[in-house]
């Protein structure tokens, strides 16, 4: 946790449950006296919800692709998440940068290195000691199969250019995922999204009791 704020990201696939989990936890913490910041990437600002447009619906390589991510990323860190936890806000993140690695890293198949590079460019912030890469206090990893994602989202809206691929695309983003839990397993959790919606509530409200993040 950062000395002034807490910082929760929730990732996975679309049809795992992120949203319903995500609204339920924020409720939970404005019941316990928390004052929450609920956002979102790509977006969070009013610039990086336009490039979210882009990025959701243009056709581009996968260099621009991520060029653009993380230009939204760093106006959403400047302008609404640094802000926040400076005011010893909770802020709850659906996917940042973890979602980055797993679509155009493994799902679009760009260089791993120049991400990290850029997840270092980006996400450092500068202080007193030096400066540290921003990251979230947990990470909650909904992981679901690609196929019962796809179920459950069929007919619910019109797809955006990543929800439109096929399943063997999820299947390389799911990996990306499992990557980088691998790397930090001690951020990331893995959480059954296939489970009943009770039961990956409660899921998620027992992992940030362990953490004495939640009451």
């Amino acid at each position: 946790m950062t000395a002034s704020g807490l910082f929760i990201s929730f990732e996975g696939i679309d049809g795992a449950g992120k949203s319903t989990h995500i609204e339920a936890l924020a409720q939970v913490l404005i019941e316990q006296g928390r004052e929450v910041t609920l956002t979102r990437e790509p977006g969070g600002t009013a610039l990086a919800e336009k490039l979210r447009a882009l990025i959701l619906n243009d056709a581009m390589d996968a260099m621009t692709e991520a060029l653009l991510v993380f230009a939204a990323r760093r106006d959403h860190l400047q302008r609404c998440i640094e802000p926040a936890l400076a005011q010893g806000q909770v802020v709850l993140c659906d996917r940042f940068t973890d979602a980055t690695f797993a679509y155009q890293g493994c799902g679009r198949g760009f260089d791993l290195e120049v991400l990290q590079y850029l997840e270092h460019l980006v996400q450092t912030v500068k202080g007193l000691d030096g400066g540290f890469v921003r990251q979230p206090d947990v990470t909650l990893w909904f992981d679901l199969a690609p196929e019962i994602a796809a179920q459950r989202l069929l007919g619910s809206r019109v797809p955006d250019k990543f929800e439109a691929q096929p399943v063997e695309f999820f299947a390389r983003v799911r990996q990306g995922y499992l990557l980088r839990l691998q790397g930090e397993p001690q951020r990331f959790v893995r959480i059954d999204a296939d489970a009943t919606r009770e039961e990956v509530g409660h899921c998620v409200r027992q992992v940030l009791r362990q953490r004495s993040f939640l009451a």
